[in-house]
């Protein structure tokens, strides 16, 4: 399975609308047009939310369609990782629908939420489904309980043993929200080395995402960034749009690398 990149951006999300902040992407040329703007301050990957014609939330297989098939005109190096973030609306079994009847070549998938109606036999189908396909699931843990969970579903045979894509999220969508660099710690705490290939990545929420990113890059992982968790830059500021905060990243990053001995 391919390995999630060292940062992918997060444009938009589910909950935040321009009232927020008045660059935040929310149809579907705009959000190619940030990911172009994206791709040129260091980042090859877009883990993609799609909204209604009112600016909702919504899994809606034809808008996402939609979405891949500009990005493979408009920015073919970015690889597109879609949502079933469930929001509190969708179930599971439309949350797997989606996948489904998108066929993408990665998705991102809340081990709660696709657990939710307890319905373990089609949430196995799901994930040895998405392995047969080789589309790439990125499990989505909010706690280090989840972490256990999932390391359960892999030992009892309803995530396939392979290699694993995690996103360890820092904190929860709340107002507010903010992650802090030792966040981290209880979610490394209980990775089970032993489960197979574990490829993991970080998102954080507030004025300290940066710091947050940076500490999971030390410590072996991957970045999500982007407006979708966090609107700020390292000194506190409003961030003018994400690839700012990209560009920001990408050079710590750097310079991070270019201190290695």
């Amino acid at each position: 399975m391919k390995q999630l990149p060292t940062i992918m951006v997060a444009l938009n999300g589910a909950r935040r609308t321009k009232v927020d902040h008045p660059s935040l992407p929310i149809t579907v040329g705009e959000v190619v047009a940030e990911a172009a703007k994206c791709h040129a301050a260091g980042v090859n990957a877009l883990h993609a939310h799609v909204r209604d014609v009112e600016g909702n939330h919504v899994l809606d297989a034809g808008l996402y369609q939609e979405l891949i098939a500009e990005m493979a005109i408009k920015v073919p190096e970015m690889d597109v990782q879609i949502t079933t973030e469930a929001v509190g609306i969708y179930s599971p079994e439309e949350q797997r629908k989606l996948v489904r009847d998108v066929m993408p070549k990665a998705v991102s998938v809340s081990l709660a939420e696709m657990l939710s109606d307890q319905d373990l036999d089609a949430a196995g189908d799901f994930y040895r489904f998405a392995r047969d396909a080789g589309i790439a699931v990125q499990h989505i843990l909010y706690s280090a309980e989840q972490v256990v969970q999932f390391n359960h579903c892999v030992s009892d045979g309803i995530i396939p043993v392979d290699s694993h894509q995690l996103l360890f999220v820092l904190g929860r969508y709340s107002e507010k929200q903010e992650s802090d660099p030792s966040d981290l710690e209880p979610f490394l705490q209980k990775m089970d080395a032993g489960i197979g290939n574990l490829d993991w990545a970080v998102c954080a929420f507030g004025k300290q995402e940066t710091a947050c990113l940076l500490e999971a890059y030390r410590r072996g992982g991957k970045c999500r960034i982007g407006f979708e968790n966090s609107l700020w830059n390292a000194d506190g500021s409003v961030a003018k749009d994400n690839a700012e905060r990209v560009q920001e990243l990408s050079s710590l990053i750097r310079s991070e690398e270019n201190h290695v001995i």
